[in-house]
């Protein structure tokens, strides 16, 4: 496989290449694993309470949709000799790595009174960052490949190394961190911003090497620089029909996904419901190398035959069906027996123990195909509109995706916050001292698999007008082909 386009107008990537660019999109999420903990740091060291903390985390994710448009607009415009995507890749992980030292850092030796305005405006320059480095993750994906066959395997690579980031880490914090440090303090936050800082910025490094040789011209839709102005964009949103579905499903996917993996959910449902924090790491270990094994399946099979839009569906409907049965299983099941071995109180494996392993990597797989295949699918949505319009536009692609997705997953942290406020954490979340009540069941459920069933469902409904199917992509690559040839020809 070469970096070349070849005389059909097919260019692909090298597999190392797709393999290394994906740490892009795990650079930056380490820093939103780390970030899932600011509510800790807004409590113990900022000084405010509990709807405030979530109220602030809700409107900072508002705020980093609202740039998102502009930063597309400027990776659109941008075509320097070191490449459209890179450079937004290195400031945007520079940014990171100093806004969030001085975040957690600095905000807490400040006065009392003046606390929170600092860490209001140091988070917005956080995001800034992040923004700048998880748009050339879409933005980049059609330039990597258009090779139908090709472009699901960044999908793979991506969910694998997610799948060890969520699943060490949880172990890391839990069985590590937490203990040695006693809390969510000051010197846990420390340790954790040196570690997240010191990696990203590897992988970050990594990814700009592996996009180097397919970051130039030749590979950017026509193959030539096509002006775009705001008005194009109003273009693309109200005409763009596949942009428009695959929003609708990765959007409220999201926000169901940010809800569960909210760090007072995984306290909720492991140290209170099943009395036990240290099942959270556990959980992770044990489901991680299955969960890979179906996003295998689901994305190097289904996806690179059968097209994308059949491997969102394929993991769509497995998702809905074993979540629901795990719903059944904690509501008529004994949530308290889930046991694994090294860890306080195991006894043997149990029923209750192994029916949630079984149903959640089932569940969990499925939803891996379908949450990982977003972005390659972004890549689809962007070749659709030069084939629709003549226009590339893949910053718009990937900044108008994230507008959406953020403002919806904005709500996450208000919807917990909200949630525990009403059955009376008004000051202070929930922790592992909590004693259990019905009441935090209820919300441990619903939060960490009520609204899954909501975004599965919607992934249904947008995936019935999503027009992208394996054929129609065909066509669009060869018609894009056609442009090219005649543009050269000029």
């Amino acid at each position: 496989m070469g970096t070349s386009t070849n005389t059909s107008g097919m260019h692909r990537a090298k597999l190392w290449q797709i393999g290394g660019f994906a740490f892009n999109n795990t650079a930056t999420n380490l820093y939103m694993f780390m970030m899932n903990f600011i509510a800790y740091y807004l409590t113990g060291y900022v000084g405010v309470g509990v709807v405030v903390a979530s109220t602030l985390i809700t409107t900072m994710r508002i705020w980093d949709g609202v740039t998102d448009p502009f930063i597309g607009y400027l990776v659109d415009k941008t075509n320097t000799k070191f490449g459209k995507n890179r450079p937004f890749m290195v400031i945007g992980n520079v940014i990171l790595a100093v806004a969030s030292f001085i975040l957690l850092h600095v905000t807490h030796l400040f006065p009392q009174g003046a606390r929170f305005i600092f860490f209001v405006l140091i988070y917005m320059i956080y995001i800034i960052g992040y923004t700048f480095q998880c748009v050339v993750t879409k933005s980049a994906q059609s330039c990597l490949t258009n090779d139908p066959r090709q472009r699901p395997l960044f999908s793979i690579f991506d969910g694998v190394y997610n799948t060890l980031v969520f699943a060490v880490l949880p172990i890391f914090i839990s069985g590590y961190l937490v203990p040695k440090h006693g809390g969510f303090n000051a010197s846990f936050f420390h340790e954790i911003w040196c570690y997240v800082a010191a990696v990203s910025a590897i992988l970050t490094c990594i990814a700009i090497y592996c996009i180097s040789s397919k970051d130039r011209l030749e590979f950017f839709g026509t193959g030539k620089a096509v002006k775009v102005g705001f008005k194009d964009y109003w273009e693309v949103l109200k005409s763009n029909r596949a942009i428009q579905m695959l929003v609708v499903a990765a959007s409220t996917d999201k926000l169901a996904s940010s809800v569960r993996s909210n760090s007072t959910i995984g306290v909720i449902l492991y140290a209170i419901v099943c009395g036990n924090y240290a099942l959270s790491g556990a959980v992770a270990g044990y489901t991680s190398i299955p969960n890979m094994l179906i996003l295998f399946f689901g994305v190097g099979w289904i996806a690179t035959r059968l097209g994308q839009r059949k491997a969102m569906l394929f993991g769509t409907w497995g998702g809905l069906i074993f979540t629901i049965l795990n719903i059944v299983l904690f509501v008529v099941g004994d949530p308290s027996q889930m046991s694994f071995p090294g860890i306080a109180g195991f006894t043997g494996w149990n029923f209750f123990t192994l029916a949630f392993l079984v149903l959640y990597i089932l569940g969990q797989g499925c939803m891996g195909v379908s949450g990982n295949i977003v972005i390659p699918m972004t890549a689809d949505c962007a070749d659709y509109e030069v084939y629709r319009s003549g226009k590339y536009v893949p910053g718009l692609m990937g900044t108008l995706f994230s507008f959406v997705d953020k403002l919806i997953s904005s709500l996450a942290a208000s919807i917990v916050g909200v949630m525990c406020a009403m059955i009376g954490f008004k000051e202070t979340l929930p922790t592992v001292d909590t004693p259990y009540s019905p009441q935090l069941k209820f919300i441990g459920l619903t939060c960490f698999f009520g609204l899954i069933l909501f975004g599965l469902f919607c992934n249904l409904v947008a995936m019935k007008f999503y027009p992208l199917t394996k054929e129609k992509m065909e066509e669009i690559q060869e018609r894009i082909a056609e442009i090219k040839a005649q543009a050269q020809h000029a």
